[in-house]
């Protein structure tokens, strides 16, 4: 067989880095139940018309089809595709299950998602998310979208990465604004502003004549409230200024207020309304985040989300919410490219119990079964090589102890090798210090 090719933007983590994942995934998933948010995994796949009916997506779904067709004729799989975010399924869910579950309903879900852009520095084909959604029936308080920000700052400061700082803005700000000064095509006009950190201001006023039907005085004052930025509230009083008034705008500016002055008062200088933040997908309707991590603003946003109130909806019965999304192999991508995180050790193993020679492999398992049901990650060498080179062996995995089994009524010893302590030890007894139990992520 010849050397496989790597496939790029489908990461495979090293050990020592799969370990860093499943640390960062516990604190997120401890944060998030910390809150009252229960766990949720839905099927990796949706029907295409329901992945594809909104937002630009399109070209991003990855479709799934048999290698042989079915002889009976179509199955269905040629119209099912790879779900892109944590949402859309989500939604589907929600309706699917109406009837038992409990309203407002809070889940989380950390999966992997698929989506097929161009592979770079922190972005991905295939990846992790973390979201968190709450769910009601018919509406929802606006208070959950002041919430957003105060679960995902305490679960982003429990891991050891630079601080956050969130961007929050609303919809409806946007969309009163667009009423307020006269864009005929508010839908389109949205995701031209949603392109101004890639595009800059030239360029957006021209795509706003060309997609929105904006005039230049219309596009000029649109790029005005984009440039509106403020850690407080006061960038309500710069959004008045600007002299538009519409009833939207004004409830879009009001619950954005509350959202900036709750985190505030939480945790101040997570959050910052930056009223050039848009996001794309055509299903928000309220607040939207974006959060980045400082340091690695040139990369984006590591974890963004928003309110939705026709995403999920049956009959004359709609099910409005609010979520936010971490960006898992996102945040972790950038990190490890920069050598930003590490292991203590690259295996979860704290001992190794020493072999003296194969006839007493089964006393050294008995040390290790003993070890292991006291919660001390134990192997047991994989030879009976001289101690010398099963020392070696544990100092190449990072095994920080070496556990030497008596004989002949002598007791039994354990080794620290990186200081070279060796004491007498009793396996229903002996417990390393609790820094070496587990490896630290730094």
């Amino acid at each position: 067989m010849s050397k496989p090719t790597p496939i790029s933007g489908f990461p495979e983590w090293t050990p020592g880095q799969r370990m860093i994942e499943q640390f960062v995934l516990g604190k997120i998933r401890d944060t998030f139940e910390l809150y009252g948010f229960a766990p949720l995994e839905t099927r990796a796949v949706e029907p295409l018309d329901q992945l594809l009916r909104k937002g630009e997506t399109s070209k991003e779904v990855y479709v799934i089809r048999r290698l042989h067709a079915d002889a009976e004729g179509a199955g269905g799989d040629d119209h099912l595709g790879l779900h892109f975010d944590l949402t859309v399924p989500f939604a589907r869910y929600v309706l699917e299950n109406a009837g038992k579950l409990a309203f407002p309903f809070r889940r989380y879900q950390i999966q992997k998602v698929w989506r097929g852009e161009r592979p770079q520095e922190g972005r991905y084909r295939e990846f992790v998310q973390a979201d968190i959604d709450i769910v009601d029936r018919d509406t929802l308080a606006p208070h959950h979208e002041a919430e957003m920000p105060l679960v995902i700052g305490d679960a982003l400061r429990a891991l050891p990465i630079p601080p956050v700082t969130i961007q929050v803005n609303n919809r409806k700000i946007w969309e009163g604004f667009f009423r307020g000064v006269g864009v005929t095509d508010p839908e389109a006009a949205l995701r031209t502003v949603d392109k101004l950190d890639k595009i800059g201001p030239a360029k957006v006023v021209e795509l706003l004549a060309e997609t929105a039907g904006a005039s230049e005085a219309q596009a000029k004052a649109c790029l005005a409230l984009a440039e509106i930025s403020a850690p407080d509230a006061s960038f309500a009083d710069a959004v008045r200024a600007l002299g538009v008034t519409d009833p939207l705008l004004d409830e879009g500016v009001d619950e954005l207020v509350r959202v900036v002055e709750t985190a505030a008062g939480h945790s101040p200088g997570l959050c910052v309304a930056d009223l050039r933040i848009a996001r794309g997908l055509d299903y928000y309707t309220g607040t939207v985040y974006e959060t980045q991590l400082r340091g690695y603003e040139r990369f984006g946003s590591i974890c963004s989300g928003g309110r939705y109130d026709n995403l999920a909806t049956a009959g004359t019965t709609s099910y409005p919410g609010v979520g936010i999304s971490i960006g898992v192999t996102r945040l972790l991508g950038l990190l490890f490219g920069a050598g930003e995180l590490s292991v203590s050790r690259s295996v979860p193993t704290c001992v190794l119990v020493a072999l003296a020679d194969e006839e007493h492999r089964a006393a050294s398992d008995t040390i290790a079964a003993a070890l292991r049901r006291r919660g001390i990650a134990t192997e047991v060498s994989p030879s009976a090589a001289k101690f010398g080179k099963q020392i070696r062996y544990a100092e190449r995995r990072g095994i920080p102890y070496v556990w030497f089994p008596g004989a002949d009524g002598v007791a039994d010893e354990v080794k620290d090798i990186r200081s070279g302590e060796q004491v007498m030890a009793d396996a229903q007894a002996w417990t390393p210090p609790a820094a070496d139990l587990r490896p630290a992520v730094n």
